[in-house]
């Protein structure tokens, strides 16, 4: 579906988020809960692949500044997920420099970790991101690569959007997001190649 198969779940939402952010911009906190519902699942994603499970408290802290510069918003509803992703990343790196050191997730919970068969493609690699199990994976990749895969697939930005958030070019991150989904792949595929049963982690760790 959309250009390159790459996911249009999220971008499917953006006309209904676009409307709802211009109704809450007047003062509709009815609207405000709407954007809300629409963004926070996949910003949650975004930071719970920067900083684990501290993700929520970061993201409370974004919602309180995405509330209080809502006047200053200008844009569409892509423009709001972007944005939006930017004020959460800041949050996130603010987070991460307090800690000093990269912070490690929670045990994961094994009925969280079914994965694709051992012939692993892109699509898989992708379609397994919303799983904690993924997210764990991705941020063992790069900084670069595993910020250009949650913003391409968990947020649902298009490639020139990623790039204003990270500050980067267009080239750069669809580089990076390509190099980070290529290994992911990789890593998904040797998980599962030795289970032939329910796709689960099992003992391959």
């Amino acid at each position: 579906m959309g250009q390159g198969g790459e996911p249009r779940r999220v971008q499917a939402y953006d006309g209904e988020l676009g409307a709802a952010v211009a109704r809450a911009q007047e003062g509709d906190e009815a609207a405000f809960a709407v954007a809300y519902r629409l963004v926070q699942p996949g910003l949650l994603g975004y930071l719970r692949g920067l900083v684990g499970e501290d993700a929520e408290d970061v993201a409370s802290d974004a919602w309180l500044e995405i509330a209080r510069d809502l006047g200053r918003f200008k844009g569409d509803g892509a423009g709001f997920r972007g944005w939006t992703a930017t004020i959460a990343r800041h949050r996130a790196l603010d987070h991460l420099r307090r800690q000093r050191v990269r912070p490690r997730s929670a045990a994961l919970e094994q009925d969280m970790l079914d994965l694709p068969g051992p012939h692993s493609t892109h699509d898989q690699a992708l379609e397994s991101l919303s799983t904690e199990y993924a997210l764990e994976l991705v941020r063992g990749l790069p900084r670069d690569q595993a910020e250009a895969v949650l913003l391409r697939v968990v947020v649902g930005l298009d490639g020139p959007a990623a790039a204003r958030v990270l500050g980067k070019r267009p080239g750069a991150v669809r580089t990076a997001a390509y190099r980070g989904l290529k290994r992911l792949a990789q890593q998904l595929g040797a998980e599962s190649v030795t289970d032939e049963g329910p796709r689960t982690l099992g003992e391959s760790t």
